[in-house]
């Protein structure tokens, strides 16, 4: 599958591993955007799993991806359990194949199961590996590495207890660049979602694949919603989308339904309050977007960590937070209170922009390119 690569051995040239959700394919992204600016003719390869979203994510955003047959481990006795220690072994050694035909300055890793294998593959084989760990518990992929890398960017205190000290750098995390910019106008955000400019509007997001408490916090009371005359930008995730609307009533005027959204940056401009899962990618966003947020943390992810990370900014005051097990009861209820609160939302907002990390894209290519020997300016 390696054949037809448009790599150009004599630049500098970088791979990119992660995946599986947006939390770890649009950090990648970003960093490999920047790259990009600050030289053109540079070679980003990315390497993700075989079936997962950054197959077609990637692509969409100008950089070609091999897939390697790769899955995590179910917590269930599966088919696919059993081909684990072949789907490992055969991923490590297509790694080893693309390493040596790509030549790469340096690799990469955001976390996913793809990560692992190429990660380890280039560090046993002497080439330059960096790890960007997204949250403050840090994940199965980045963990197996962590006595090998050379360099850890991370975003959040005391990561020490996963990698060498001496090797991390805080930098926050990596967010996309027109989110960043913040240059979206309002007026567009709110066409663009085909919204009434004279209400208010919530933005519910759940992740990439969506979140099954959220989702049924909305719909079990989408009365209270549309009584309250509170426009919805709605995201339900590729698994719950035709359920939700299955689920919706007839007359539903101002609640925008998708199942996926490309323009977050209209999005964000469009919301007065955001409703979200507490994943780090989310967070690091809505604290440069500057909004009031209502986190529900997903408790079904390793060590609690979604709510390790909202804990963090509620005892700033920077964010509301309520319960997975507790939403379908509160979530409405509290985020319409929230709404009609100005001080509130305005305390929230000026404490959030507080914990915001603008370079953190900057600031980890600088990274990348230090590790590959390249200096160049990285004004912003």
């Amino acid at each position: 599958m390696t054949k037809g690569l448009s790599y150009r051995p004599n630049n500098l040239t970088l791979i990119f591993s992660g995946g599986g959700t947006g939390g770890h394919i649009y950090p990648a992204i970003a960093v490999a955007d920047r790259i990009k600016e600050l030289i053109p003719d540079v070679t980003v390869l990315f390497v993700g799993a075989v079936g997962k979203m950054e197959m077609t994510k990637v692509p969409q955003h100008g950089y070609e991806i091999i897939g390697l047959w790769i899955s995590g481990l179910q917590r269930r006795l599966t088919f696919s359990n059993l081909l684990f220690p072949l789907k490992v072994i055969h991923s490590y050694l297509k790694s080893k194949s693309i390493l040596k035909k790509v030549k790469p300055d340096v690799v990469t890793g955001f976390g996913g199961y793809a990560s692992s294998p190429i990660m380890l593959a280039a560090s046993r084989n002497g080439i330059k590996t960096l790890v960007q760990e997204q949250n403050s518990y840090a994940g199965i992929a980045n963990k197996a590495v962590a006595k090998r890398a050379n360099t850890f960017c991370v975003a959040y205190d005391k990561m020490d207890r996963f990698f060498p000290e001496s090797k991390i750098i805080l930098t926050g995390n990596p967010v996309r660049g027109n989110i960043s910019n913040q240059n979206a106008d309002l007026t567009d955000a709110l066409n663009y979602f085909e919204l009434n400019k004279t209400k208010e509007v919530i933005l519910i997001l759940g992740g990439s694949l969506g979140a099954r408490t959220i989702n049924e916090s909305i719909i079990q009371n989408i009365q209270e919603w549309i009584d309250s005359d509170i426009q919805l930008i709605w995201q339900t995730g590729k698994l719950y989308y035709q359920e939700m609307l299955d689920r919706l009533p007839k007359h539903r005027e101002g609640i925008h339904l998708i199942e996926f959204i490309d323009r977050m940056d209209l999005a964000y401009k469009a919301a007065d309050v955001v409703i979200s899962r507490a994943g780090a990618l989310s967070i690091s966003e809505l604290c440069l977007v500057k909004k009031p947020v209502i986190f529900v943390p997903s408790p079904n992810v390793a060590e609690d960590h979604q709510t390790k990370n909202a804990k963090s900014l509620v005892e700033k005051n920077a964010a509301v937070m309520i319960e997975d097990k507790q939403a379908i009861k509160e979530l409405a209820s509290v985020a319409i209170q929230l709404l009609s609160d100005n001080d509130k939302r305005a305390q929230l907002s000026d404490n959030i922009a507080l914990l915001g990390k603008p370079q953190a894209t900057n600031d980890i290519a600088k990274e990348i390119l230090k590790l590959a020997g390249v200096e160049v300016p990285l004004t912003p």
